[in-house]
């Protein structure tokens, strides 16, 4: 970290692997969307030499080609998995999207990593959805760097910027969020900004100069020194701290001067434990030039300062059964316990899953056992199945390089496993192993969608299910009551790639609909009703008079069937038809055609034939009195409500219950979560939460989440029923 000048690049062309868990880095970039972490692999990417000076790899895509949709929104919408090597380590850069739509695919890579870089722009600051991500990875000790990004820009203050990061990210403990190099500008240029052309090591004392186009050393200026030296006197004090060696900091405040290979080392035990935090600074390579500006110091801090897989937590192992498994983390000779962290389609290899071996050794068609549990919330059954590995393979741009094993500790592509969906866990089929899945956020927009064509609607199903594969932060719903394929999505840019990668990946054209919610109907009183079902045309008639009385009952009721005949007025054999009547009738509704709930119908009386009675005709007068009574009758219109949790910076607590109260929603009651936050409880019809996921995203700039539970039907007031009837043309 400083103390050297060069590192030896991996060689471009070829895929980089790896032999042992020590020589692996697994390092996820988190950052609002903006924030530069796609350029920021591509500067790693050429300053490791996997790529040549144009950005470019072997087949002239770039390092981050992935998906086309993603170029037509120009912006990273999914997982992507660079790996580059250096100093004979191999490094597996995740880059993840930024837009809180993707979230999921975030988690996915947090997941995947041992530590995080957080990117950041020195022109937008720190958001609030970013702060909440790295509270996530503090509360299970992930080691993290922060790298500020946009240099160029006219507003760039990395010293304002690394006060912002301390604050954001260090309340706790300030003196743990501290830089490790400050900018060298150049001359100010006609507008007078001064660009940023080079790094000062602050422990190293060295000038690290990129204008020349790659990475030169020197000394710096005596002019220099009275700001270097009070950094890096904090730097120190910080690096000491955290790294809580005491012996250490007796000397140094001794006034011994600590030599720089024993900072160093300090310095990567702290940020190993995940206790102490580097600021830095990155911009990529100028046209031309081999080197982007702070990239070198950034891999040395990777592959020196970052934790191997063996020192990553091993998730939660049982037998599928349940059983709980103890294994040895990282151990390449143990039982095969790997994990799909993300599935997706490739239109030359086919299905692609991105696995982290977490133990054991995968090679080239091996056959594994694929376990999935735990999601069948998300629509995603439960399955035990063996499959055989395709080949395996290392990701560069568009290109798949194959490689003939990924150790315990690595990721790597595997082609073909047409049963294994993301979260799957893969093990040796004589063991089966399960991991405990890792918490994914829950779809919250409804899209309801319908086949545009009859060709359509025969490959509609097969493209969901591969897509609710793919992806296990989209729910797929087939409701039973609005006869509405539903699927559930994070936001209207979620929503988006979903239609897009159903028509461009799989062929399926689909046109959406208004999303309907399920409505009940029920008896707001009592009411009589006379079934007169008679009819002669010759031969076997049709006769079945019943009478019935309906009234209503509390909430959560259903159906209820009484019979009061006497006298054999119905003969005993038909009471049943006039019940299976009431209740087919009850299903189509009475007024609006939405089920009838939560009355009690009462026969009373009728009257048969002994020839032309039957089973059919008493149906047929039981749904008759059905709807006779209902048109004597009030019927109220009900609507479900849901019970809403939602978690919320104190800041905005305010203007969130005031925006439930327009949306006729009822406060329960709050609570502090700590934090900062606080957790509100409310009851709120779904009419009025369809778009809530969107909604509240832009009411807390993306700082807080919610969650929501079926509670029960309740009547409609009459001002929305009537509204609604006028929008649908219900008679209500």
């Amino acid at each position: 970290m400083g103390d050297k000048t060069h590192a030896h690049p991996g060689a471009a062309g070829r895929a980089v692997t790896a032999d042992h868990p020590a020589s692996v880095r697994n390092v996820v970039l988190v950052g609002p969307s903006g924030s530069g972490k796609t350029t920021l692999v591509e500067a790693l990417a050429l300053t490791a030499g996997a790529v040549n000076r144009a950005g470019r790899v072997e087949d002239g895509g770039t390092v981050s080609d992935h998906d086309d949709i993603e170029h037509r929104q120009h912006r990273s919408v999914q997982l992507s998995l660079v790996p580059v090597e250096w100093d004979g380590i191999k490094v597996n850069l995740l880059d993840t999207p930024g837009y809180a739509d993707f979230v999921g695919e975030l988690r996915a890579g947090l997941r995947a990593a041992d530590a995080a870089l957080f990117v950041v722009s020195a022109a937008d600051g720190v958001d609030g959805a970013t702060r909440m991500v790295w509270e996530e990875c503090q509360a299970v000790g992930m080691p993290r760097a922060i790298v500020v990004t946009h240099l160029e820009s006219a507003r760039a203050d990395f010293e304002e910027m690394t006060r912002v990061c301390a604050e954001a990210f260090g309340a706790d403990d300030p003196d743990a969020v501290l830089p490790l190099y400050l900018p060298l500008r150049g001359p100010a240029g006609a507008d007078g900004h001064a660009p940023v052309t080079g790094l000062v090591g602050l422990l190293s004392r060295k000038l690290f100069d990129y204008s020349p186009g790659e990475r030169k050393e020197s000394e710096p200026g005596e002019d220099q020194l009275p700001t270097l030296e009070g950094a890096r006197d904090r730097l120190i004090e910080g690096i000491i701290a955290e790294s809580e060696d005491e012996t250490l900091m007796d000397r140094y405040l001794g006034g011994e001067q600590v030599d720089v290979k024993t900072l160093i080392e300090d310095l990567e035990r702290a940020v190993a434990r995940g206790t102490f935090h580097p600021v830095l600074a990155a911009a990529p390579a100028a046209e031309g030039a081999r080197q982007g500006l702070g990239t070198v110091e950034l891999l040395e801090l990777i592959t020196r300062g970052f934790p191997t897989p063996f020192e990553h937590p091993l998730p939660d192992v049982t037998g599928i059964d349940g059983t709980p498994r103890e294994l040895t983390p990282c151990d390449t000779e143990g039982p095969l316990v790997a994990e799909v962290v993300k599935t997706s389609s490739d239109p030359y290899v086919g299905r692609l899953s991105l696995v982290r071996v977490f133990s054991g050794t995968l090679r080239p068609d091996d056959t594994v056992h694929v376990s999935g549990h735990g999601l069948a919330d998300r629509g995603h059954e439960d399955h035990d199945v063996d499959e055989k590995t395709g080949a395996l393979s290392m990701a560069f741009g568009k290109q798949q390089r194959p490689v003939d094993r990924a150790v315990a500790g690595d990721l790597v592509c595997v082609a073909k496993l047409g049963r294994a969906e993301t979260g799957d866990t893969l093990s040796a089929k004589d063991d089966p192993l399960l991991m405990a899945p890792w918490r994914m956020p829950d779809p919250l927009l409804p899209l309801a969608i319908q086949a545009h064509s009859k060709p359509d609607e025969d490959k509609l199903s097969l493209g969901l299910s591969r897509l609710v594969a793919e992806d296990p932060t989209m729910r797929l719903e087939q409701n039973q009551d609005t006869h509405q394929v539903v699927l559930w999505c994070l936001g209207e840019a979620h929503a988006d790639v979903a239609l897009e990668r159903l028509r461009s990946r799989y062929g399926v054209q689909v046109d959406v609909v208004p999303h309907k919610v399920p409505l009940r109907e029920t008896f707001a009183g009592k009411a009589a009703g006379r079934g007169r079902h008679v009819k002669q045309s010759g031969g076997h008639g049709q006769y079945a008079i019943c009478e019935i009385e309906v009234e209503p009952l509390p909430g959560g009721s259903g159906i209820e069937f009484v019979d009061k005949v006497v006298g054999g007025a119905v003969p005993r054999q038909f009471i049943p038809s006039v019940e299976k009547g009431v209740r087919a009738q009850a299903a189509k509704g009475v007024a609006a055609g939405h089920p009838l709930v939560d009355v009690r119908v009462t026969l009373l009386d009728g009257k048969s034939h002994s020839v032309d009675s039957s089973d059919a005709a008493f149906q047929t007068a039981g749904a008759l009195a059905l709807r006779e009574a209902a048109a004597e009758a009030r019927i109220h219109l009900l609507e479900p409500v849901a019970e809403v949790a939602v978690l919320v910076p104190d800041d905005y607590v305010g203007a969130v219950m005031s925006d439930l109260s327009t949306r006729r929603g009822r406060v329960l009651g709050t609570e502090q979560t700590g934090a900062g936050r606080t957790l509100i409880r409310a009851e709120v019809p779904e009419f009025e939460i369809g778009r809530y996921a969107i909604d509240l995203r832009s009411l807390s700039h993306g700082t807080a989440s919610f969650s929501r539970a079926y509670a029960r039907h309740e009547p409609m007031p009459p001002q929305v029923a009537e509204k609604l009837r006028e929008q649908d043309g219900e008679t209500l």
